[in-house]
């Protein structure tokens, strides 16, 4: 039997008494007393410990992140989280992926951090003529919408909270003047994250039948509020899906060009990195059977993008390819200038660091966090700018490059036959990040009926 010294002689025994249990009890600080049974090492009360140390552990295939026994691995691949899932119908891989013109980017881009002082003046020197001539300074339409009074003036909103509401007042207010809000009309939410944009565009249309609402959102999301809607007549569908892979006739490119190619398999380029809330009106369509041509779809009666993370864009994914050609810029500018871009916002990390103090930190969307991480690695830019220009000066040039990018943007809806603009949409105290592209068919565009 085993003897009851201090609490650490226990610990300090090399084994248990010979034929007994070899399960240690903690809290009597001996070995078990149970006599197991014969050729085992644990009594029946403590067997499973026996077992699981006979059994062993390895990466599960699917991720090594995690580890299975091995004897369970085949009942585990089926349930893993990390195993690959049927694809919805929707899912096309890469259809909105973009032609990657591999002769055109460089394989291993230098650093904005490690470009010489001579080498920065450049790449300024020749965005500033490229922006020649182009419409640099933006309208200010600041709107709102009557759906959004109540909670505007709420005073259980916090700061952060009202800001999120003036934004979205802002874009309903928009949405209306370009009579996009009306009846038999399917909006579509890109980077919906909980859905509140949809949300108050079901508020406005409270009294409106036929509406239908598709969020989409490439991440798990918390807190949805298209789940919570009371009206019946009011459908709403999320689909988790990146762009890329999302073949819906919709998007920048994925809006106005894949409805007349009707997945057919064709390369496209996609539309830009994920913004922060995109909410385009599609008229519905009908079609007899299975068949499907392009007289059958109608095109997107109109598109609103709240803009920001230009410095998330990518050279494969960017639609102005044949503006920025056209100005005598390439891949190499605008790995650049879309980094370039953050230092329009370098005043952001102080702007949003206020606001996480707030207590409706739920109201903030994985998109803003998103933002403010990627953010506080690009804004400070490069050493190389201290003592070279101001903040002031580092900002009108990020802002320069942002205009650029989005000019590209403009242009190419222009060429698919839509009237675009960009505009101020909220006060740069609510947001910095605060410039809105609406898109609607051009009428001069639109071809006179045959007789």
């Amino acid at each position: 039997m085993a003897a009851r010294g201090p609490p650490g002689a226990a610990a300090a025994m090399a084994a248990p008494e010979p034929g007994r249990c070899a399960h240690f009890v903690l809290r009597k600080k001996r070995f078990c007393r149970m006599i197991p049974a014969p050729g085992k090492r644990f009594c029946g009360e403590h067997g499973h410990e026996e077992e699981q140390n006979d059994r062993k552990r390895i990466p599960c295939p699917l991720d090594p992140k995690h580890t299975v026994y091995e004897d369970q691995l085949e009942k585990h691949l089926k349930k893993c989280n990390s195993r690959e899932k049927p694809k919805p119908v929707y899912f096309v891989q890469d259809i909105n992926a973009g032609l990657k013109e591999v002769a055109e980017i460089p394989e291993k881009q230098v650093p904005l951090s490690s470009l010489s002082i001579e080498e920065l003046q450049s790449l300024i020197t020749r965005l500033k003529k490229a922006s020649n001539g182009l419409e640099l300074h933006l309208k200010e339409q600041i709107l709102s919408h009557q759906a959004l009074q109540e909670a505007l003036s709420d005073p259980k909103n916090g700061e952060s909270a009202f800001k999120h509401l003036k934004q979205q007042a802002s874009i309903l207010g928009t949405m209306e003047k370009l009579h996009l809000l009306g009846p038999g009309r399917c909006f579509v939410e890109f980077g919906a994250g909980r859905g509140k944009l949809s949300h108050w565009v079901d508020i406005a249309l409270e009294n409106v039948e036929s509406v239908q609402f598709l969020l989409v959102e490439r991440a798990t999301t918390r807190f949805k509020v298209d789940g919570k809607h009371k009206r019946r007549d009011s459908i709403f569908e999320r689909l988790q899906v990146d762009i890329q892979h999302l073949c819906l006739n919709l998007a920048l490119r994925c809006l106005v060009e894949s409805y007349t190619t009707c997945c057919d398999g064709k390369d496209e380029e996609p539309a830009p990195k994920r913004c922060r809330a995109a909410q385009t009106e599609v008229a519905p369509h009908k079609s007899a059977g299975n068949e499907s041509t392009t007289e059958d779809h109608k095109p997107v009666a109109g598109i609103v993008i709240a803009l920001c993370c230009h410095h998330k864009c990518d050279w494969t994914h960017y639609v102005g390819k044949e503006f920025f050609k056209s100005v005598g810029l390439g891949p190499v500018e605008f790995h650049y200038f879309q980094r370039m871009s953050s230092w329009a916002t370098c005043g952001m990390q102080e702007t949003t660091s206020k606001a996480s103090t707030s207590e409706d930190s739920e109201d903030q969307t994985n998109d803003t966090e998103e933002h403010e991480h990627t953010l506080s690695r690009t804004a400070s830019g490069s050493d190389t700018l201290q003592g070279i220009m101001s903040v002031e000066e580092r900002k009108e040039i990020g802002c320069l490059c942002k205009r650029l990018i989005d000019h590209g943007r403009i242009e190419y809806l222009q060429q698919q036959g839509y009237k675009a603009a960009l505009q101020y949409y909220t006060e740069p105290a609510v947001s910095l990040e605060n410039v809105l592209l609406t898109a609607v068919p051009n009428p001069s565009l639109i071809p006179e009926p045959t007789i």
